[in-house]
């Protein structure tokens, strides 16, 4: 893999969408920090990575903890020789039909959803100060933050609250040459989206596949999504081709919604 000079940090990276971000990243030339709450997922990637020639460190992070969020950012800047992207991925999917939301499931997802990506907002705007340049943060929502989901009250909550952060970041951080973008997956073959097909299908008294049809059926091109699939739109973020976008929501669904 050769290197772009590039550094990038991908929340939420050991596994499903994110460790697909971090791999399709560093085969374009990223050096990657992957940050995950389980560190044996991301050091397994990190080591992927660094076997296909690649470039890649990892890193246990809480995203809900700002201060975790920006010691992970200062170890990738240190450790790889500069910061230019961040990818705020990590989140939590509960299935939450409206009267079963507790407090501590409000408090819990909130934090991880959004203010895990405030925190990333903030950390990799301190490193491109310090460093005296600009960069791309790049967010994680949903399609469930596009459109209202059933059961997912909090979820499709927390995704449409970051598509309102990422267009007021876009807004504030332009003129120091940041640009700040979402992407939207559809219904990804990830372990959390495989977990909410199964609870949503167990509330109805229906089987996993059940669960996953009633929101898949409406996706245009007719399949799932690979977590490649949502990389390759994250990559276009990432890189120079995006230069002239920001405050956007880049929607990797197969045609599930329309704007």
């Amino acid at each position: 893999m050769a290197s772009n000079g590039k550094v990038a940090m991908v929340t939420g990276g050991g596994q499903g969408i994110g460790e697909a971000i971090s791999k399709r990243l560093a085969s374009d030339g990223f050096a990657v920090a992957i940050a995950d709450l389980n560190l044996e997922n991301a050091n397994k990637v990190a080591s992927a990575i660094e076997a296909d020639g690649g470039k890649a460190v990892a890193g246990k992070t809480d995203v809900s903890d700002r201060d975790s969020v920006f010691a992970a950012v200062k170890e990738a800047s240190e450790k790889l020789g500069g910061f230019d992207v961040i990818v705020n991925n990590a989140g939590l999917g509960p299935t939450t039909p409206i009267d079963t939301i507790t407090q501590e499931q409000f408090d819990t997802v909130y934090h991880v959803n959004v203010g895990g990506v405030l925190w990333g907002i903030q950390a990799a705007h301190a490193e491109f100060k310090k460093l005296g340049h600009g960069g791309k943060i790049i967010s994680a929502t949903s399609q469930a933050g596009v459109v209202g989901n059933p059961n997912l009250a909090l979820y499709s909550g927390t995704k449409f609250a970051i598509r309102g952060v990422t267009q007021v970041a876009a807004r504030d951080l332009a003129a120091e040459g940041i640009t700040v973008n979402a992407y939207a997956p559809g219904i990804v073959k990830t372990p959390m989206m495989f977990d909410i097909a199964h609870k949503v299908g167990q509330n109805a008294g229906k089987d996993d596949e059940w669960g996953m049809q009633t929101f898949a059926k409406d996706i245009t091109l007719g399949r799932l999504s690979e977590p490649e699939d949502v990389a390759n739109g994250v990559a276009f973020l990432a890189g120079p081709d995006s230069n002239y976008i920001t405050g956007q929501t880049l929607e990797v669904d197969g045609g599930m919604q329309f704007h």
